[in-house]
């Protein structure tokens, strides 16, 4: 077999009978093509089975077997239908040996039984479904259970709430590895609206809501080329040609924020950027970003993102050249 790009990340979904096809489809979604706009190589997709397997009313067919897994950079596992039926010990032993490999190891939803039931959540803060995070305590107490939260980043091994938060998880997985404009781009493909607030530093910060219609279609891109300056509600407001409140509702049904909130989100997404492709200092930064002062930018970005800029910086960096050393181990 070929050896893969070191740029380009291979990710298997770990699939079998008994799978919610939601989380499934998914992880194929965002994985499985380059979205528009961005710079490739993209993912490599693999999906790996026993066999021709049923997720739902969907037949799937496989592009490999489940001894594959150990070859892939991430493994990918979606919710496991019904959580009272322990998983197939195929896949729980495939799942072990691809983290024994070294890939790193996501779970969607109720996937994180999968993973519990493979040890390699013991001694880890993890999560799952709300409605299931008490069955996953009961059954697997060396597991440190958080209900409260979209997602948890343990490194090599992550997991994530249910249904819409998986989609959380995906563009977490996406910024860490290719950083938060790509991240941004696919979630804005997506049309997915603003993360919610989950009990945890995000990494992932809020994607620009759909402008293609709208009383917003105009304003948006205005405001994301003005970034650098100050702006107030009546700004907008009088861009857009309504009345400040006619406008803060508008902002609600189209971001479920106000337009203060989205504009801040959008300045911190933008230092985000700017902190993982340049080497511009903070306080250049925050003149980019319209928040005047680095004690500005750094308060708001430690509130939004959980870490000051410098060691966002560098943990992103980090982040990155340990992600290409592993991706340069693994073939397809």
């Amino acid at each position: 077999m070929p050896r893969t790009l070191p740029d380009v990340k291979t990710v298997a979904l770990a699939v079998t009978d008994g799978m919610l096809h939601f989380e499934l489809a998914l992880a194929y979604e965002v994985f499985g093509s380059l979205p528009d706009g961005v710079a490739g190589p993209w993912y490599r997709l693999v999906v790996c089975a026993p066999g021709p397997v049923r997720a739902g009313r969907f037949l799937l067919e496989p592009d490999r077997g489940l001894d594959w897994l150990p070859r892939a950079d991430t493994v990918i596992v979606p919710g496991w239908a019904d959580i009272d039926e322990p998983p197939p010990a195929d896949l729980v032993d495939a799942v072990r040996a691809a983290h024994g490999a070294g890939a790193r190891l996501v779970s969607l939803c109720t996937g994180a039984f999968v993973l519990a039931s493979a040890g390699l959540l013991d001694g880890l803060r993890a999560t799952t479904h709300w409605a299931h995070t008490g069955a996953l305590a009961d059954r697997h107490p060396k597991v440190e259970v958080d209900p409260d939260v979209l997602y948890v980043d343990n490194g090599r091994v992550l997991t994530s709430a249910g249904k819409a938060a998986a989609m959380d998880l995906c563009l977490h997985l996406i910024r860490v590895d290719r950083g938060s404009a790509t991240a941004n781009a696919v979630a804005r493909r997506l049309v997915v609206p603003p993360h919610r607030d989950g009990g945890q530093a995000q990494f992932v910060t809020a994607p620009v809501p759909a402008t293609d219609h709208g009383p917003l279609a105009e304003l948006i891109p205005w405001v994301l080329a003005r970034l650098d300056r100050p702006l107030t509600v009546e700004d907008l407001a009088r861009r857009a040609g309504m009345s400040s409140r006619h406008l803060g509702r508008h902002f609600k049904a189209a971001t479920g924020t106000t337009p203060l909130q989205w504009l801040l989100v959008q300045r911190i997404r933008r230092a985000q950027e700017l902190l993982e492709a340049t080497d511009d200092s903070v306080d250049a930064v925050a003149a980019a970003t319209g928040m005047g002062t680095a004690t500005t930018l750094r308060r708001h970005f430690n509130r939004a993102v959980g870490l000051p800029p410098h060691a966002y910086r560098r943990t992103f960096r980090a982040r990155g050249r340990s992600g290409l050393d592993s991706g340069e181990q693994r073939s397809l």
